[in-house]
C-alpha cells in the first residue's frame, strides 16, 4: 500500500480504501481499479490523494465496523460543511440538532472499544476531519463517564464547532506544520478562532444546550489568553474542558496531517500521561476504555529488540497483554510483574495508512497448548472480574455523589 497524490493517479490503480459520497453511498469499493471518471471524482472531492494497492498486494483486513466508521466519517464531514455554510450565511442552524444526536446515537451507546481509524488531512479539510474525530471521541468518552444527556450534547457540539475559525486561516498557513508557524502565524490563527466564536454567538438561544457549548468553546479558545476573556473557574466546566483537551491532543498527534508525521496511539497516550495536570488521568483512562490502543492480533515492537503479536488484549492496562514473541514462539503474559520486568512493548507497528498492523493469519496457525489455554482463560477471568469491580466502584461513587448532592439541596 502506498499514498498517491491526486495529480499522480493513473487509470488502473487499485483502491486500498473505499470512497463514499456525501450520503454515505459507496462510490468505489476497495480493490476496484480507478478509471478516468473516477480520478476526476477524487479531484472534485478535494482529496489531496488516496491510498492505492501495489500491483500484487492483497486487500488488508477491513471489518464491517471499520467500514461503517469510515462511511460515517465521510457523511459527517459533509454534514458539518453544511452547518458551517449556514453559519457563514448567518442562516438558521436547523440541521445541527439532528447531526449531533446522530453522532451520539452511533457512538454514545457502545459496549466495546472501537478501532479509531485516522484519515489523511489537508489544509483545506483539516478543520472538518479534526472536528468530526473530536466529536466521536468526546461522545464515547462522555458516554463511558455517564455524563447526562444535556451535558453530552453540549460537549459534542463544542467539539464540532470550537475550531470553526480555521475557515478564516489562509491556506499557506494551514499547510504548514505546527513547528513551522511563526509568532505572526499563531497570532493570526488565534484571531481567526476568536472570529469563529463571534459567528456562533447568534445561535446561543437556538438549543437548550448551546449556551453551555458556547461557554466551553470560549474557555477553550481563550485558554492561553486570559487577558482577552474572563475564564471560568467552575470545576464542572474545567473538567469538561480537560476532557476536550485530551481528545483534541490525541487526535492531532495520531492524525496524518500535511506537514505533520503522526505518532502511534501508544506514543500519544504516553505523552498525555506525562502531563496529568493538563491531561488528567481520569480522561486519559476514559479514552483508553473507548478505543483500541493495543488490540488482539496487533504487531508490536518489543524491548528485547524483536517483534511480537498480541494474543489477548488487556482491558485494564493496554500495555500489558499476552504476547507471542516471534523470534522464539514463546508466550509472555505481561500482566505478570516478573514477566513485565523482563519484556515490555515499546510501540505498535502501523501500516502505510496508519492503521494498526494485525497478523490474524499467524495467530490462526498458532495452536495453543493446554497450559496456554489455562493461562489465557485465567487472565480473561481476572480482567473480567476487575472490570466488574471497576464498574461497581463507579456506580457506587456516582450514587454517593447523588446522595451528597440531594443532601446539600435539602440543606439549602
Amino acid at each position: 500500500m502506498k499514498f498517491m497524490k491526486t495529480d499522480d493517479l493513473k487509470p488502473g490503480m487499485r483502491l486500498a480504501k473505499p470512497i463514499y459520497n456525501k450520503d454515505g453511498v459507496l462510490l468505489y469499493e476497495r480493490n476496484s481499479a480507478l478509471t478516468s471518471p473516477g480520478i476526476s471524482s477524487v479531484k472534485n472531492f478535494g482529496l489531496i490523494g488516496i491510498y492505492i494497492l501495489e500491483p500484487a498486494e492483497p486487500l488488508p483486513p477491513f471489518s464491517r465496523e471499520d467500514q461503517i466508521f469510515e462511511q460515517l466519517q465521510t457523511v459527517y464531514m459533509f454534514k458539518l460543511r453544511e452547518c458551517v455554510e449556514l453559519i457563514q450565511k448567518r442562516k438558521k442552524l436547523e440541521p445541527l440538532h439532528t447531526f449531533v444526536n446522530d453522532i451520539v446515537k452511533h457512538y454514545g451507546r457502545l459496549d466495546h472499544r472501537v478501532n479509531f481509524n485516522q484519515n489523511l488531512r489537508s489544509g483545506e479539510d483539516f478543520m472538518y476531519k479534526h472536528s468530526i474525530s473530536m466529536a466521536i471521541l468526546v461522545t464515547m468518552m462522555t458516554a463511558y463517564l455517564k455524563y447526562p444527556a444535556p451535558k453530552q450534547l453540549a460537549m459534542v457540539t463544542a467539539a464540532l464547532l470550537y475550531d470553526i475559525g480555521y475557515i478564516y486561516v489562509p491556506k499557506p498557513i494551514m499547510e504548514k506544520g505546527s513547528d513551522e508557524l511563526s509568532a505572526a502565524d499563531r497570532d493570526l490563527v488565534q484571531q481567526s478562532l476568536e472570529r469563529g466564536l463571534t459567528s456562533l454567538a447568534p445561535y446561543r438561544n437556538d438549543y437548550e444546550y448551546f449556551p453551555l457549548a458556547l461557554a466551553l468553546m470560549q474557555n477553550y479558545v481563550y485558554a492561553d489568553h486570559p487577558d482577552k476573556f474572563a475564564l471560568s473557574n467552575d470545576k464542572d466546566i474545567m473538567g469538561m474542558i480537560n476532557l476536550l483537551r485530551v481528545a483534541d491532543q490525541f487526535d492531532q498527534m495520531t492524525a496524518m496531517n500535511v506537514g505533520h508525521e503522526p505518532v502511534s496511539e501508544i506514543a500519544a497516550m504516553r505523552s498525555l500521561k506525562k502531563d496529568p495536570k493538563r491531561y488528567p488521568t481520569l480522561y486519559v483512562s476514559a479514552l483508553a476504555q473507548c478505543i483500541h490502543i493495543v488490540p488482539h492480533a496487533a504487531n508490536v515492537d518489543l524491548s528485547t529488540g524483536d517483534t511480537g503479536i498480541v494474543l489477548v488484549e488487556n482491558n485494564i492496562d493496554f500495555m500489558r497483554p499476552i504476547v507471542l514473541r516471534l523470534s522464539d514462539n514463546t508466550i509472555y503474559d505481561l500482566s505478570q510483574d516478573d514477566v513485565y520486568q523482563k519484556i515490555q512493548i515499546l510501540d505498535i507497528m502501523k501500516t502505510m495508512d496508519n492503521r494498526i498492523a494485525v497478523d490474524n493469519e499467524t495467530i490462526k496457525q498458532f495452536v495453543p497448548d493446554p497450559e496456554l489455554k489455562k493461562m489465557t482463560q485465567k487472565m480473561r477471568s481476572s480482567l473480567q472480574n476487575a472490570a466488574v469491580k471497576e464498574s461497581a466502584a463507579k456506580s457506587a461513587a456516582a450514587a454517593t455523589g447523588t446522595i451528597k448532592k440531594k443532601a446539600v439541596l435539602k440543606k439549602i
